[in-house]
């Protein structure tokens, strides 16, 4: 029987939440081999599980697009939706020419990547700490909070400690270290986008997702992340992307 989505508060409250255990819409897309419209459409009948984030963006429970295939195209494999299979991104820009040339070259790149795409810096602050987003890719100038204060604010959430953070800003090094510069291992791009390098990086970071999340399937060593993955991608900083001088 067809359920209506599931609201913020029931999801985030529920015993067994994990983030991880959801996607985006276009990333669900990918996996049923349906556009993103119908995907929506699915989730409005109650024919896939969801919920949305403050913000307004679904998130797809991974266990119900197998549950769909199941019933509705049994010929077809069951998706992959294992953690370490995917890599959770989230881009802010506030600008919609950029942010959709973004959405393009990720698209072309075809790895595998769960990305989320927000307008403003005050929605990614709405949302980021129940999306948990792998790596954050952001600008900075940006109306109303710009990605400096978000940048700030997320400092203080330990939850998002090793979050992976590339900001790609038209600003100068020496303005965004006179407002108080970025966080210790943000890597900074200049405007226009050098999306060779990006590529690059996010190719490293899939591979690096995949090596710690196999790891921590063995006995765990800890309880929480390690930094394990930041030092793999040490070697794509090169000139391309300096890490910044944080205050």
């Amino acid at each position: 029987m067809s359920r209506k989505p599931k609201s913020f508060e029931d999801a985030i409250t529920a015993a067994d939440f994990s983030s991880e255990d959801y996607c985006g819409t276009s990333y669900a897309a990918k996996l049923l081999g349906l556009s993103v419209a119908t995907v929506q459409s699915l989730v409005e009948k109650g024919e896939i599980e969801a919920w949305k984030t403050l913000g307004g963006h679904r998130r797809i429970a991974l266990h119900s697009i197998n549950t769909y295939l199941a019933k509705n195209s049994p010929q077809l494999a069951k998706a992959d939706t294992d953690p370490k299979s995917r890599l959770r991104v989230l881009l802010v820009e506030d600008d919609e020419v950029t942010r959709e040339l973004y959405r393009c070259q990720f698209e072309a790149w075809d790895l595998p990547v769960d990305c989320t795409w927000m307008p403003s810096a005050l929605e990614a602050l709405m949302d980021i700490a129940s999306m948990r987003p792998d790596l954050l890719v952001t600008d900075l100038s940006m109306p109303g909070v710009d990605g400096i204060e978000m940048l700030k604010a997320l400092k203080r959430n330990l939850q998002l400690a090793d979050m992976q953070i590339v900001v790609i800003t038209g600003l100068s090094a020496e303005s965004i270290q006179a407002r108080g510069g970025l966080p210790p291992h943000a890597h900074l791009l200049q405007k226009p986008v050098n999306f060779d390098w990006l590529q690059g990086y996010v190719t490293a970071l899939v591979g690096a997702n995949v090596k710690w999340r196999g790891e921590t399937q063995r006995p765990p060593k800890r309880a929480v992340r390690t930094s394990a993955p930041r030092a793999l991608l040490q070697p794509l900083t090169g000139e391309q992307g300096s890490h910044s001088g944080a205050a």
